[in-house]
């Protein structure tokens, strides 16, 4: 008996996959004898579609038994509570890029969170049932507002009792004192910089409000966390200035001793959607860039030098080990509410980080409540949570629930009713599908044309021990 699967032609071949995120590429002929239920005569094919779920041996009920364990592991993110919680202590920044998707023409209003409002939702925090979570700080540039993290981390440490608690900062480093940096770094705070690649790529993007490039500022804060023992982590964002020059971008993490990339596309939000004609770009446009990039990435790991794509890397683990990494965008239901909240300077309490975004465009759809009004069981049950949760089910969403890629990949309501005014695309494929689909189709392609290299690096990306 057949199991459920979903499929689509890959090149002179059938590529099928299937809710535990198996996957087989199949002749004509196969296809056609799996398909009509028929005894596949190829011994060591009629294995391997057993072996990965494919074709049910026994029972219905059986099956069921058997396999329940590996399907709670594809869903592992479901039995947890909510397990990041964004601190946007500030909306201030003192740079201008021109994607910031944390600001918008139609925002002016400024502020920084009150000691009192950060403990009000650190209470909430600390309701929250996750016997591990994060706090991440953002902003603006969360460094305006040094005092406030220092009170959350300090009165968050004071009321815990038992959870396990890591902080992350978000942070354009260009603030970075050496009292923040010894600070940070004896309370094991991880760090994240954004970083666009090349001194000249990065300056063109990341601007000062009062002018200049802010590479070389940011380069000495990452030096300086350095100089204190720690390891920051880098975020890029890729705009129409970075699609010629992926190779000055990797470089540029490589010489600086980072190990990995994401390359994101660019989120329309804030100053990114009022900016798109200038510094977007068309999914075929990315893909070619992210092809780039990743065939570059794949010949540096031919020669020696050890560096991963991020997404990529998330993506194989489901492909490889039928195991989903706790990745926001890329799980079944999103991880808005359920997943993370962001709790903004004022006190409102929005599903995730694109949420509050929209709010500073004027738009509070994605508000769940308020920490001086609501508990952490309020929120859960917030319309807003709810809406989010059911549109981004891609098993019951029209073109997703039979898409071969729906066990890897992942939906954002609050873009599309950015775009579209619509928790649910209504396109056949968006923009954002159309990232996802292309970053899967060059994965596949590269299992499907057997290029051993390369499959041994990607197998290596998921089984292979962090640099």
């Amino acid at each position: 008996m057949i199991n459920y699967f979903n499929f689509r032609k890959f090149n002179d071949k059938y590529l099928i996959t299937n809710d535990f995120g198996k996957y087989a590429f199949l002749s004509a002929e196969d296809f056609k004898t799996l398909v009509l239920n028929e005894e596949v005569k190829n011994e060591e094919l009629d294995t391997y579609l057993r072996n990965n779920k494919f074709v049910i041996e026994s029972s219905k009920t059986k099956f069921i038994e058997d396999n329940y364990a590996d399907m709670r592991a594809a869903k592992s993110y479901l039995h947890t509570a909510t397990s990041l919680f964004i601190f946007v202590v500030t909306n201030a920044c003192n740079m201008s890029c021109v994607y910031c998707q944390a600001q918008s023409e139609k925002g002016t209003i400024r502020g920084n969170m009150s000691f009192e409002t950060a403990e009000k939702a650190v209470d909430i925090v600390l309701e929250c049932p996750s016997d591990s979570i994060s706090i991440e700080f953002q902003g603006g540039e969360p460094l305006i507002n040094f005092e406030t993290i220092k009170h959350i981390i300090e009165y968050t440490n004071q009321k815990n009792t038992s959870k396990h608690i890591d902080f992350n900062l978000v942070s354009n480093l260009t603030l970075l004192t050496e009292e923040n940096a010894d600070y940070l770094t004896k309370h094991h705070v991880r760090i994240s910089v954004s970083l666009d690649g090349d001194e000249l790529l990065h300056n063109m993007n990341r601007k000062y409000r009062v002018g200049g490039g802010t590479y070389q500022d940011a380069l000495k804060g990452i030096k300086l966390i350095c100089k204190y023992g720690a390891a920051p982590g880098a975020i890029q964002t890729t705009t129409r200035n970075s699609l010629s020059r992926y190779k000055e971008i990797i470089d540029a993490y490589v010489e600086l001793g980072f190990r990995s990339i994401i390359l994101r596309p660019l989120t329309p939000l804030g100053y990114a959607n009022e900016t798109w004609m200038e510094i977007g770009y068309t999914e075929e446009e990315f893909m070619e860039f992210y092809n780039n990039s990743l065939n570059y990435i794949l010949e540096l790991n031919c020669q020696g030098i050890k560096f991963r794509e991020g997404h990529a890397q998330i993506m194989l683990e489901k492909m490889f080990n039928g195991v989903s990494v706790n990745y926001m965008e890329l799980r079944s239901p999103c991880g808005a509410g359920v997943g993370q909240m962001a709790f903004y300077y004022n006190g409102n309490v929005y599903t995730c980080d694109e949420g509050r975004m929209l709010s500073e465009m004027g738009n509070d759809i994605f508000k769940m409540g308020n920490v001086y009004e609501s508990s952490y069981g309020d929120l859960i049950e917030s319309t807003a949570c709810k809406a989010v949760c059911s549109a981004s089910f891609l098993e019951s969403l029209p073109s997703c629930s039979d898409c071969v890629y729906n066990p890897y990949c992942g939906v954002c309501p609050v873009i599309n009713y950015a775009l579209e005014k619509d928790l649910i695309s209504r396109k056949y494929k968006s923009l954002r599908c159309g990232f996802y689909k292309g970053i899967l189709d060059s994965l596949f392609n590269i299992l499907y044309q057997e290029q051993k290299n390369y499959t041994s690096i990607l197998y290596d990306w998921v089984t292979g021990e962090e640099e």
